[in-house]
């Protein structure tokens, strides 16, 4: 590989042309420009509304920018000369604008048969809530996601969660489905459509509570489903969250504890003095005071040592730890992204010196850059638009294809896009595995290699095998000790002939164990070896336990969406640490968390290292964490420079950013209305049929409606108590104006129940289980127009050992003899 080669980037000589205006858009223009795609984005006139916006020199950084009205003739014509030499397009406006431009997948694959066409909607391309603007309030409310943060506020009602759930998290599945699509294409030499929703996007995240509702639905007479903390006594109910606890240290920082295994929850009894035999299980006692005496115990424990006092027994005792709560964006500041090199300071004009993420995904050989230009409005116009019409038609970079490229073609049966390619994992919980468990719907063969007790996120829960489901669907199961001379030959001899090796072993354990990247590329030198750990493979915090309720402390995540809810200090009572912790908690786990953006990064990871691979680049060291991902997922907050302006923040009670894009109480339940752009004013009004709030002078420009917000809020509250909220919703959506009845949770069942919006959208599917038997399971989160997904069921511990070390050339025998020996089970 040359230096130009790496300088230039992994993705150099693709083409993106980037049609989106909004977060979803910014975020995949930002991951493909920073490995050297040609990404150019499509802006209306006047410009992308996102240049208004305080972190655009950080989601433009490395576009080209054209000017082009879509409402005109010239417009149009100028994307589809871009589109006809482009290898991806991204479409995130509602289904069906495109085609009635002339612009939609098929009319532009009829010239350019290799395009790949990505789309993102709210709710899908049909069905009912087909036509609603996908904004990140309105999908939220409609799964029931505002409704299950209800717990964030001591006030009646729904609560606004600030974090990009279903935006970031659907940027990365268009990110995933175009470059698988462009594997497939090394082979086949075709595009095709790919499409995916919000919807989809926030279902990721889900880590077991889909399983839990189906079992204590199914054996109602022995489980009963509850939340995680009392909601009448506010004690915990589980012994996760006890493993999980956030206290208040002596000088007032809030600590999130990450026990999540029985050897770390027993460190963590030791170093608050809780180990003793009084103490015995009182976690799991049903007696609730004995319960509750145990979390005030652990509690006073927390606060009777300072941050730093505390440090210095996580220094002691690597097996306990807790994270800082962390605010605004005092992760650039983290140790580990420091010493990583994961922030970086880059001179913009106009700007000045902006601090901001590095790319996501480290490789190897091919690193990304984030220090490309930021474009002005058009820059690139007059020469994109000067473009002959010969050069528009030229194929677009179809590296390593073999297959006819004609017209007319993409009828084609395509199989599963990562048809053929394996990947070996080596690792447990979620977001790594999580990761490969995305590729195996799409194609993959996923070969895990687990402890003779399995991954532990197979015991997470009082029934065996939930907490595990989601992370192993659709892989093959190996119980092997790699702790063994002969488990880990077993382990290489599978390596030998994999395509990608998965790693999300603490720093150091991998080099014990003799599978690290040297060891496994010694027995296979064309392997992409994947790195996916919670904070990295060396460095300050590399060998701390990191789980999502960690990273999302940690990075921010938390306090984000919490902001001045919960108070900080020294001198906070036990019962406000008590009230306090819980709603940290809450901010942090209930909905979206840290494992479900971490996995949707680890799946790009993989792709990426693949389609690099494939496109000649060489077979790549990668590597994304826990903590780095977070610091893209709040992109929008996670920079600085003088003179940024402040990105806006929900009110103290959680109602939202705006008068114009929050929720308010109706007559009979909430609504959330999303409606910030100058054109749906007009439509509102007509809806609301309001006299007063029609005539009102402080609300007849945008200018005068921000300089007036409180008294905006005011209005439109005495407006929409006056009707139900499904009546609101019924008017003014007739109108186009994002105005929903928020629906009552939990959004795991508002998806999987049987009358459910999964059902509806056609995302849910059914598998056999060899204990569950029958369930419900998530489709693959994106659909393809020429290639196929599957949803396979999730493996019991070992089940494929023999099978598969009979395909790498073990006899019966000498299987049988390695399970005597208990090197296998």
């Amino acid at each position: 590989m040359t230096d130009d080669a790496a300088e230039r980037g992994p993705l150099a000589g693709l083409r993106l042309v980037n049609t989106s205006s909004n977060l979803v858009g910014a975020c995949v223009g930002m991951f493909f420009a920073d490995y050297g795609a040609e990404v150019v984005l499509v802006e209306p006139p006047g410009g992308s509304p996102l240049r208004h916006h305080p972190a655009w020199p950080v989601w433009a950084r490395g576009s080209s920018s054209i000017e082009a009205d879509l409402h005109d003739a010239a417009g149009v014509d100028a994307v589809r000369v871009l589109a006809g030499a482009a290898d991806a397009l991204l479409d995130t406006s509602r289904p069906g604008v495109m085609d009635r431009l002339g612009l939609g997948y098929e009319q532009l694959a009829a010239t350019n048969p290799g395009l790949v066409y990505a789309t993102v909607s709210g709710f899908g391309r049909t069905g009912p809530l087909a036509a609603l603007q996908g904004y990140e309030g309105v999908v939220m409310a409609k799964i029931g996601g505002y409704d299950q943060f209800s717990v964030l506020v001591d006030r009646p009602g729904p609560a606004y969660a600030s974090v990009p759930y279903c935006s970031f998290s659907a940027s990365q599945l268009a990110v995933q489905g175009i470059l698988a699509a462009l594997v497939e294409r090394t082979r086949s030499g075709l595009g095709q459509q790919v499409d995916t929703t919000m919807v989809q996007a926030i279902a990721a995240h889900d880590v077991f509570n889909w399983m839990v509702r189906l079992v204590a639905r199914r054996y109602a007479d022995a489980f009963t489903e509850v939340a995680p903390v009392d909601p009448r006594t506010q004690i915990p109910n589980s012994w996760m969250s006890y493993a999980l606890i956030v206290g208040l240290s002596s000088d007032g920082r809030w600590l999130q504890f990450s026990q999540a295994t029985p050897k770390l929850f027993q460190a963590f009894l030791r170093a608050v003095g809780l180990d003793g035999p009084e103490w015995h299980e009182a976690w799991a006692d049903d007696d609730l005071q004995r319960r509750g005496a145990f979390r005030d115990r652990a509690l006073e424990a927390i606060r009777s040592r300072t941050y730093a006092e505390w440090t210095a027994v996580f220094d002691r005792d690597p097996d306990v730890f807790a994270e800082l709560y962390r605010n605004g964006r005092e992760l650039l500041d983290h140790p580990q992204l420091v010493w990583e090199q994961r922030v970086v300071d880059v001179e913009r004009p106009g700007y000045g010196r902006v601090r901001q993420p590095a790319p996501v995904v480290k490789l190897d050989g091919t690193p990304g850059r984030a220090d490309r230009p930021v474009p002005t409005l058009d820059e690139h116009g007059p020469a994109l638009r000067a473009a002959a019409p010969e050069d528009a038609a030229a194929a677009p970079d179809n590296a390593g294809a073999v297959t006819d490229t004609r017209a007319g073609t993409d009828t084609a049966s395509a199989g599963m896009p990562l048809e053929g390619v394996t990947i070996l994992e080596l690792g447990t919980f979620f977001a790594g595995p999580y990761g490969a468990a995305v590729l195996s719907d799409l194609g993959a063969r996923v070969i895990k290699i687990e402890q003779h007790d399995g991954d532990p996120i197979r015991w997470q829960l009082p029934m065996p095998e939930l907490g595990a489901i989601k992370v192993l669907q659709g892989k093959e199961s190996v119980a092997v000790d790699i702790n063994t001379p002969e488990g880990r030959d077993i382990a290489l001899e599978i390596a030998k002939r994999v395509d990608i090796v998965l790693m999300t072993f603490r720093a150091g354990v991998a080099e014990r164990v003799g599978l690290d990247e040297a060891s496994i590329r010694a027995v296979n030198p064309n392997v992409v070896y994947h790195s996916a750990v919670g904070f990295g493979v060396d460095g300050p915090y590399a060998h701390r336990p990191a789980y999502a309720p960690t990273i999302g402390a940690g990075s921010g995540m938390a306090r984000r969406n919490i902001g001045s809810a919960v108070p900080e200090g020294p001198g906070l009572t036990l019962d406000e640490i008590k009230g306090g912790a819980n709603r940290l908690g809450a901010a942090n786990l209930t909905l979206g968390h840290a494992d479900g953006f971490s996995g949707l990064g680890v799946a790009v990871g993989l792709l990426l290292g693949l389609l690099t691979r494939e496109r000649g680049r060489g077979a790549q060291g990668v590597q994304t964490t826990m903590l780095a991902t977070l610091s893209h997922v709040l992109s929008d907050d996670m920079f600085e420079y003088d003179g940024r302006a402040p990105v806006p923040a929900p009110d103290h009670e959680l109602h939202g950013l705006h008068a114009l894009y929050r929720l308010y109480p109706a007559a009979d339940g909430w609504v959330f209305l999303a409606a910030p752009s100058p054109r749906e004013w007009d439509a509102l009004v007509d809806g609301l049929d309001d006299d007063a709030v029609a005539a009102d002078a402080r609300f007849a420009t945008s200018d005068e409606r921000r300089g007036h917000d409180a008294e905006l809020v005011a209005a439109l509250t005495g407006a929409f108590a006056r009707r139900d909220a499904s009546e609101w919703e019924a008017r003014l959506t007739a109108r186009d104006v994002a105005c929903v009845q928020v629906v009552a949770g939990p959004s795991h069942a508002v998806l999987m129940d049987d009358d459910g919006l999964g059902r509806a959208m056609g995302i849910v599917t059914e598998v056999d289980h060899q204990i569950l038997d029958r369930h419900t399971r998530l489709t693959a989160p994106m659909s393809f127009s020429r290639s196929t997904t599957r949803a396979g069921p999730a493996p019991v511990i070992g089940q494929q050992t023999d099978a598969v070390l009979r395909e790498f050339g073990y006899s019966d025998a000498r299987v049988a003899e390695l399970r005597e020996r208990g090197v296998v089970k």
